[in-house]
């Protein structure tokens, strides 16, 4: 079955043949023109590989027609986006593990991790029980299969890089993740323990946005940065991977001011604690 990904680019294949043909010429008489093997004509017209904007360029020019380049590299920016886009249907249609070991690798292949939460508790800090209530409860809102015992031992398995000496972790929590709760009473409060222990541990920068903060700009959803390689964003249907250069300097700014209005050290325990007292539990 072909992907999103496929289909836009079979699209754009045949949108390439249609100008060949308008043109009048033959697949070996446009290979000729552009210099090209024919072989590569054919696997662009045929959806096989993805044409660069240059190739675009070059392959209107050849068919006389550079009137037409603006749309071919808008469909070319449209397949680009769907090629990042990654289908939480097709990313979990076996359960939860297997992205957690990709969750895992990056983890292991990044020096400093940035992150903002918005509603629940960044997967790096979760305690296993309230990892396992986020698994179970995704798995039944998705129709997956319940992985959740493999796919928290996964998780526990990358926390194991916060006590890598070459690491840095610097997240934002919005204070509504705090008292958002999807798990019982004791299991929250089990997490906002392990919160408080973590405030002021090396390699580990911890800030809590909270209510009533005034903000240069405003937490519109979660993400994650790798480096400066990699900004992962989720959304309910798909997990975007941006890596290009404009889309990672916009992030890095976002969470930079972000970054201004957060309470850090003893402040963020004062509110971490706030939201634990709230419980009322001993």
């Amino acid at each position: 079955m072909s992907t999103d990904f496929q289909t836009a680019r079979e699209a754009l294949g045949a949108r390439l043949r249609q100008l060949r043909t308008e043109a009048g010429l033959e697949g070996k008489d446009l290979a000729v023109k552009v210099s090209w093997q024919p072989s590569k004509i054919s696997r662009l017209q045929n959806g096989k590989q993805s044409p660069t904007r240059g190739e675009l360029s070059a392959w209107a020019q050849a068919c006389g027609r550079p009137d037409i380049e603006a749309e071919l590299h808008g469909m070319l920016a449209s397949l680009e986006m769907k090629q990042k886009n990654r289908s939480w249907r097709r990313q979990l249609a076996g359960g939860h593990r297997g992205r957690q070991e990709i969750a895992v690798r990056q983890t292991e292949t990044t020096r400093m991790t940035r992150g903002l939460e918005v509603s629940r508790v960044p997967g790096l800090f979760q305690t296993p029980e309230y990892a396992r209530v986020i698994f179970q409860s995704n798995a039944e809102f998705r129709g997956i299969p319940s992985t959740a015992e493999s796919a928290v031992e996964a998780r526990m398995r990358r926390q194991e890089a916060l006590y890598d000496p070459a690491k840095t972790f610097r997240f934002l929590i919005c204070e509504a993740a705090l008292y958002h709760r999807s798990c019982p009473e004791e299991v929250m409060a089990e997490q906002l323990d392990r919160l408080y222990n973590l405030v002021g541990q090396p390699r580990v920068e911890l800030g809590i946005l909270p209510f009533g903060t005034q903000l240069r700009r405003t937490a519109p959803h979660a993400f994650w940065i790798y480096d400066r390689r990699l900004v992962i964003v989720e959304t309910i249907s798909e997990e975007l991977w941006l890596t290009g250069d404009e889309d990672i300097e916009l992030y890095e700014r976002a969470w930079d001011w972000l970054a201004e209005s957060a309470e850090r050290g003893p402040a963020a325990r004062r509110l971490i604690g706030r939201a634990r007292a709230a419980l009322d539990l001993p």
